[in-house]
């Protein structure tokens, strides 16, 4: 079966620089794209299907990418460098600088993605993968599996069966599944990319707070299922991670002389002055002040 598939698409300010290549399987549809965008172009996608999307050039320091309407600018991230969008997921993306780019575009039939991975881990499970977004800027051997594709769809050598085969290995190195007896692979902790790009947007935020739907969204992620893989990684839950990360800022402002402690509090969104002493505390051990003299005095002694 050939599959035709259907996606909402408004773009505006990006334009293809060479014809665009595709190719029919049966399921999926294989797209190439190249393509410029210039500052401020814009673009919505929506397909009723799945969708991955691998980029063969870093785009993550000139678009940014979100999935809910009107915030762009506000709780937008970087768009990396291979992304599994789920069916009916909307995706916004902005331009903030002018950037040629190439990419495949791999639309898939969820059938045929469910026919593929479900003998191996069960009907539910595989459902379950394929409600997870994933955002990965590593994508180290899926450039190379991308560009056997794109061969593929530029100038087709072999029998169908080849590229579809390349597809799906694409599919399960990029899509996140369980482990076999329940506990989940390296896929269910969160990866060094997506920590770093938290602890950037982490950074970004004024008062250094963040909702766990907000810390779920900017590394592609399922609320629930971000803060299992979060606990799991780090230890900690992720308000706790950020209360630590707030009371990090708090010294660094301490440290500087950057005010009182009741301006402190007030800078990084705490209640009052008793709020931030109790947290500092209860992570460091030493209140505000005492921590504070104890780096002046550090300093006297060197």
């Amino acid at each position: 079966m050939i599959y035709q598939h259907s996606m909402i698409c408004q773009t505006e300010g990006i334009h293809p620089v060479a014809p665009v290549k595709w190719r029919g399987l049966d399921g999926l549809v294989s797209v190439y794209w190249d393509a410029e965008g210039h500052p401020g172009a814009n673009a919505y996608y929506l397909s009723p299907d799945p969708r991955i999307v691998i980029f063969f050039n870093d785009v993550s320091r000139h678009i940014r990418m979100s999935n809910r309407n009107g915030e762009l600018g506000a709780h937008d991230r970087p768009l990396t460098r291979a992304i599994f969008v789920p069916a009916g997921l909307p995706m916004w993306t902005r331009f903030t600088a002018w950037h040629r780019f190439s990419h495949l575009d791999l639309h898939l039939h969820e059938d045929r993605l469910l026919r593929f991975i479900a003998p191996s881990i069960g009907m539910s499970a595989a459902r379950a993968v394929l409600r997870r977004p994933v955002e990965i800027q590593d994508v180290g051997p899926i450039e190379t599996l991308a560009r056997l594709i794109v061969d593929e769809v530029s100038d087709p050598t072999r029998h169908s069966l080849y590229a579809e085969s390349l597809v799906g290995s694409v599919a399960t190195a990029l899509l996140e599944f369980p482990a076999e007896g329940g506990r989940r692979t390296a896929g269910g902790r969160i990866t060094k990319a997506q920590m770093n790009r938290l602890t950037a947007r982490f950074s970004e935020t004024a008062e250094g707070r963040m909702s766990v739907a907000e810390m779920a969204e900017t590394v592609g992620l399922s609320e629930s299922w971000f803060s299992t893989a979060f606990k799991q990684t780090t230890g900690r839950t992720p308000l706790q991670w950020q209360l630590a990360r707030r009371i990090e800022k708090a010294q660094a402002l301490l440290d500087q002389g950057n005010g009182s402690v009741a301006e402190v509090a007030a800078q990084l969104g705490f209640a009052d002055q008793a709020h931030l002493t109790r947290v500092f505390r209860q992570i460091t051990g030493e209140t505000p002040a005492a921590w504070r003299r104890s780096q002046a005095s550090g300093l006297k002694n060197r």
